[in-house]
């Protein structure tokens, strides 16, 4: 089950776009009889370039959803990005799951499927292409696209660590920049 809700906003903080990834029964056998509770993995996103993921359980599915809501809350980080793509192609892995993102040019749209989808969105990334490999256990493929938002590094750092010019190291780079601006001029 997957699905979109708004935020609850208690605290007067930004809205917060919270997506459920997937719900999950489990039971455990005691003496007198079973007891269900549930685990439900959410990912939370101001749909501006920050993400979090978050997994919570209780007996009950409000519990368990306002529990993984809090966790993805505290777990939230900056996603890197270049107008609404990511700066580079990344790959990273999951238990057997494995995820492999690509930027895209503007009005590609999101080129992904299941829990990588439901991340990307998440985080206000509007163009990238992304192949998932391995399991398809959506658990592991949104922990995998959160992996690989947090391995993305700045063009900006990586030229100030290669002592190189940004534009030397990514010539379209400006284009996009001034794009940007002009976008959020008009």
């Amino acid at each position: 089950m997957s699905g979109k809700r708004e935020s609850r906003n208690t605290d007067g903080g930004p809205q917060l776009d919270v997506r459920i990834i997937r719900t999950n029964k489990v039971f455990k056998t005691h003496k007198g009889g079973k007891t269900a509770s549930w685990s439900i993995l959410v990912v939370v996103g101001d749909n501006k370039g920050s993400v979090g993921l978050g997994l919570g359980k209780a007996r009950g599915i409000p519990d368990a959803i306002r529990k993984a809501e809090e966790a993805a809350r505290k777990a939230m980080f900056k996603v890197p990005m270049i107008g609404d793509t990511i700066p580079h192609a990344i790959n990273a892995v999951s238990g057997t799951a494995s995820v492999i993102l690509r930027p895209a040019a503007p009005g590609t749209g999101v080129k992904a499927g299941g829990a990588v989808r439901l991340c990307l969105e998440a985080a206000g990334i509007h163009n990238v292409l992304a192949k998932s490999l391995g399991s398809r256990n959506a658990i592991n493929m949104a922990y995998a696209t959160i992996a690989a938002f947090q391995s993305l590094a700045n063009p900006e750092d990586v030229a100030a660590r290669r002592e190189m010019d940004v534009n030397a190291l990514v010539p379209w780079l400006e284009k996009a920049r001034k794009e940007e601006e002009f976008n959020a001029a008009h």
